[in-house]
């Protein structure tokens, strides 16, 4: 859910925060205050396309901000910015990210219910997934969805080993010359680094040598050895120590120090003389890496992924030569596979159908309190799919077919629904058999377009219900459906500096009342308005109270 939202210069709305909680959430406003922009707002923070006309006038961009809470109560910080030039930039948690990114991570928290925002009910492949949820098919759905990926993976395994004897002979030749040609060459894991140290000295031999020789000579050799000077140190140190036992201490580690320093002047003494300078073995290592270097060009890039690739070789070599044995294998687990999804998937197609026929007429009702009384509709179902459209929802091919005017034959929802008609279906859809995960943010704007009366107040009602298992925002012009909000957030437009300014503030008690008797009555905020919008937000509250204590009652 969407736990707060900020907004920075986006078309009408200069700066703009809000903390939204838990239920439903009403946004109401005069028409163009700019109660859109924030759902639009919403929308480019799931993925949406951005437009350089979006960012306010003057301004060199937009930024859109908001914390979202998942479904494991974790936080995601969602930033969104959009430059005047139309160049859009995407964060998650401060991490720069694309826009897919974004609609990956945020698009299964948010649902958006606009008057153009209906894909995926305009989508068939989505509709039985209502039908298996109204009818508690989930059971029997998640059994289908195991069978067919046991199912697809056996058929994989098969489809990667039936090759043809042409095809399976040029690959096991091919294999075979690129296994040799990395076996001739017997790399090792790491021997490219260890070469290039070689060349490193190799290349840098006299220098070595000279710098060598000459710390011998000043460490042990030399006429003025530190060594020497070392011991005339420590036979004074020794004397002071007699004379003053504060000097006892430093005496200690002396046989180690000269130790140390005889180690290293014996290692200084040793290396030159094993450094083999001669030209012969630096041309060597040099052909020896550009081997290697090869060999990673065509197999690598590293030495390591050669080694991997040659171990994935000899596999795939082996598994080609007793393909033919493990082909027989795979066939029966294959039709053992096969026989398994059917059955589950053909009881899963028949408890369907009984559960579509008595979901539509569920379905008719719901639509009949939202203002579509006369809506006739169907799940219709094709012949059952063949192998290559088999998935996890079974063999089933089903859609969702409307009609709602009598005498018209149903039809698919994208040829016959209206952008209002498509927000009351979603809305009875999701009060009847919701897939959403708890907590899922659902923005409905303009669901009450052609309704009002008594249909507003059953909107309203619904979306409150709705609004105890998701986080429900709705944008609405009718008070009916405003006052069923368990919160109300006003939006209002003003003029200041010669610029239009676009406020959004909570609104509670008296502050919701005036709101709503805005909504009832326009400017004539007369006392009988003010009295019906006070009487509708109390109905409301005392209703929703009623059916909450009703509800845990029964519970217990």
């Amino acid at each position: 859910m969407i736990r707060f939202l900020r907004i920075r210069h986006l078309a009408v709305i200069d700066a703009l925060e809000a903390e939204f909680e838990p239920g439903l959430t009403v946004l109401t406003g005069e028409t163009g205050a700019g109660k859109s922009i924030v759902v639009e707002a919403v929308g480019l923070l799931v993925g949406d396309r951005a437009s350089a006309d979006l960012v306010r006038t003057g301004e060199a961009a937009a930024t859109i901000q908001a914390v979202f809470e998942a479904p494991d109560g974790s936080e995601i910080v969602a930033r969104r910015e959009i430059s005047a030039q139309g160049r859009s930039r995407a964060f998650l948690d401060d991490e720069l990210v694309t826009t897919g990114a974004l609609r990956e991570r945020l698009g299964p928290l948010v649902d958006l219910h606009g008057q153009h925002e209906h894909q995926l009910l305009l989508d068939p492949s989505t509709h039985l997934d209502s039908v298996d949820a109204w009818g508690g098919l989930g059971e029997a759905r998640a059994g289908v969805a195991e069978a067919h990926d046991r199912w697809r993976a056996v058929r994989a395994e098969m489809d990667a080993l039936q090759l043809d004897d042409r095809q399976k002979a040029a690959r096991v030749d091919l294999l075979t010359f690129q296994l040799g040609e990395i076996d001739k060459a017997r790399p090792k894991e790491g021997e490219d680094e260890e070469l290039g140290a070689a060349r490193q000295v190799l290349a840098n031999a006299d220098r070595l040598q000279r710098l060598s020789s000459e710390a011998y000579d000043l460490l042990y050799d030399g006429e003025q050895a530190a060594l020497a000077s070392l011991r005339q140190v420590w036979k004074r140190v020794e004397e002071l120590a007699a004379l003053d036992p504060r000097f006892a201490p430093h005496l200690e580690p002396r046989d180690a120090v000269k130790s140390q320093l005889e180690d290293l002047a014996y290692f200084l003494r040793a290396y030159g003389s094993d450094i083999d300078a001669s030209p012969a073995r630096l041309q060597e290592v040099e052909d020896r890496l550009a081997l290697l270097e090869r060999l990673k060009r065509k197999y690598g890039p590293s030495l390591a992924e050669v080694l991997a690739r040659r171990r994935a070789m000899k596999d795939e070599l082996a598994g080609l030569e007793r393909s033919e044995e493990r082909l027989a294998e795979l066939s029966a687990a294959e039709e053992q596979a096969r026989r398994a999804f059917l059955a589950a998937a053909r009881a899963l197609s028949k408890d369907r159908r009984v559960a579509a026929e008595r979901f539509c007429r569920a379905l008719e009702r719901a639509l009949a309190e939202l203002a579509m009384p006369k809506t006739r509709a169907e799940v219709r179902f094709g012949p059952e799919q063949g192998e290559a459209q088999w998935t996890s929802r079974g063999v089933d091919a089903g859609e969702f077919l409307l009609s709602p005017n009598p005498g018209e034959e149903p039809r698919p929802l994208a040829k016959i629904a209206s952008g209002g008609e498509l927000s009351r279906l979603t809305l009875a859809l999701k009060t009847l058999a919701s897939t959403d995960v708890p907590g899922k943010t659902l923005v409905f704007d303009e669901v009450d377009a052609g309704i009002g009366g008594a249909v507003a107040d059953v909107v309203g009602a619904r979306l409150q219900r709705l609004g105890r298992h998701c986080q429900v925002l709705c944008v609405t012009h009718l008070p009916q459906i405003a006052a069923h909000g368990d919160v109300h957030f006003s939006i209002e437009k003003s003029v200041r500096g010669g610029r239009t300014i676009t406020t959004l503030a909570r609104v509670d008690g008296e502050a919701r009342d005036l709101e709503l008797a805005r909504m009832i009555g326009g400017n004539a905020l007369t006392e009988p308005v003010m009295a019906s919008a006070r009487e509708m937000r109390e109905t409301r509250a005392r209703r929703s109270e009623e059916k909450t204590k009703a509800k845990a009652k029964g519970e217990r």
